[in-house]
C-alpha cells in the first residue's frame, strides 16, 4: 500500500503532460476526473440514466432496473472497472431517488460519487504513507478500512454540501440514498447511506447458496436513528393508513415525511436528525463466496433478501 503515493504522482505527472507544459500543478481532482473521462472512452463504466429502463452486463456485473407503478423510475446504477487504474479495483453504486426532484439528485450523487471518492482515497492514503508513525506493512486490515472510512466520510460530506449548492436542482425536499461497494483484491468495502441492501451470496457446507445481509437498513425506527432525530427535534411515527412505516417529520409533523433515517439532500429536515454519513464496513471474500446483490428497498421489501438492482460476481 505504500506505493499508490508514488503511483498517485505518477499518474498526475502523466495527466499534467497530456494538459500541457503550463498546467504543471495538478490536483487530485482533476486526476481522478481525468480517470473518469479515460475509463468512460475505454468502456470500463456501465451505467444507468435513472430515468429510463436499462439493463446491462460488462465482464464483472450485471444490471436491472424496471419503472414500477409511481411514474419516473428514480433509481440509477453505476459500476466502474479498473477503478483509479487499479486491475484487481471495481466500484458498484446504487441510488435510490425520493421527491419531486429524486432522480435529478440521484443522477448527480452517482455522477459526483466514483470520482470523489477515488479522489479522497488517493490522498487518504498518501499522507497515511508519508505518516512517520504509521507502518502500513502492520495490520494491513485495519489500515485498508481506516483509510476507505475517512475517504467516505469526506466524499459523502463533500457531495451533500455541493449539492445543497447546487443552482439546478432542488433538492430541499428531495434526496436520495447511496449504497456502494468497492472490491479491492480480495476484499470488499460497503458503504451505506439509507435503505438499500447489500446481500452477499455464499455456498454453505452442504452446497447451498445461501444469503447473508451485508448493511443495516437505515429505518427511522432504528434505536439509534430513532434517538439522534428525537434529541435533533425531529418526529418518528407511522400514519394511520401505513402501519409499520415509521417515518421521519418535523417537529409541526406535517412534512416530510422520510422513511428513512440517512440520505442525501432532503435539506428541509437535516437540521432535524437525519444524516447523510454512511456506514463503511469491510469483508474479506472467500472461495465459498459467489456474487453480491445491490437492491433498493423496493426489491428488499418484496423479496427477502435476494432485485432495482446490480449482481455483483466476487
Amino acid at each position: 500500500m505504500g506505493n499508490f503515493s508514488t503511483l498517485f504522482n505518477g499518474l498526475a505527472s502523466s495527466f499534467s503532460i497530456k494538459r500541457g507544459k503550463n498546467q504543471k500543478n495538478v490536483t487530485a481532482k482533476q486526476v481522478s476526473e481525468a480517470m473518469a473521462k479515460e475509463a468512460k472512452k475505454n468502456n470500463l463504466i456501465l451505467c444507468t440514466s435513472g430515468i429510463v429502463n436499462a439493463d446491462g452486463s460488462s465482464n464483472f456485473v450485471s444490471q436491472y432496473s424496471k419503472r414500477g407503478q409511481k411514474g419516473t423510475n428514480q433509481d440509477c446504477f453505476i459500476v466502474w472497472e479498473e477503478f483509479g487504474c487499479q486491475e484487481d479495483m471495481i466500484f458498484c453504486g446504487v441510488f435510490d431517488g425520493h421527491g419531486p426532484w429524486g432522480h435529478f439528485v440521484a443522477k448527480q450523487v452517482r455522477e459526483s460519487m466514483p470520482s470523489s471518492l477515488l479522489c479522497n482515497w488517493q490522498e487518504t492514503l498518501a499522507l497515511t504513507s508519508l505518516n512517520a508513525n504509521c507502518d502500513l506493512t502492520s495490520d494491513k486490515i485495519l489500515q485498508r478500512l481506516d483509510i476507505w472510512k475517512q475517504s467516505y466520510l469526506k466524499t459523502c460530506a463533500t457531495i451533500d454540501r455541493e449539492l445543497e449548492q447546487h443552482n439546478k436542482i432542488d433538492s430541499y425536499n428531495s434526496g436520495t440514498t447511496a449504497l456502494s461497494i468497492v472490491r479491492q483484491g480480495e476484499s470488499i468495502i460497503i458503504a451505506n447511506v439509507g435503505d438499500s441492501r447489500a446481500v452477499l451470496a455464499t455456498t454453505s457446507d452442504d452446497g447451498r447458496l445461501v444469503p447473508v445481509q451485508l448493511t443495516v437498513d437505515f429505518k427511522p425506527n432504528l434505536p439509534q436513528e430513532a434517538e439522534r432525530i428525537v434529541q435533533c427535534k425531529g418526529q418518528v411515527f407511522c400514519l394511520q393508513d401505513e402501519p409499520g412505516v415509521h417515518r421521519v417529520w418535523l417537529p409541526d409533523g406535517e412534512t416530510p415525511g422520510l422513511a428513512m433515517s440517512r440520505a442525501f439532500g432532503d435539506y428541509c429536515v437535516k437540521d432535524y436528525g437525519l444524516i447523510s454519513v454512511p456506514e463503511v464496513t469491510e469483508r474479506n471474500i472467500s472461495s465459498k463466496d459467489q456474487f453480491v446483490v445491490l437492491a433498493t428497498d423496493g426489491v428488499c421489501i418484496e423479496l427477502s433478501n435476494c432485485l432495482n438492482c446490480i449482481i455483483y460476481n466476487v
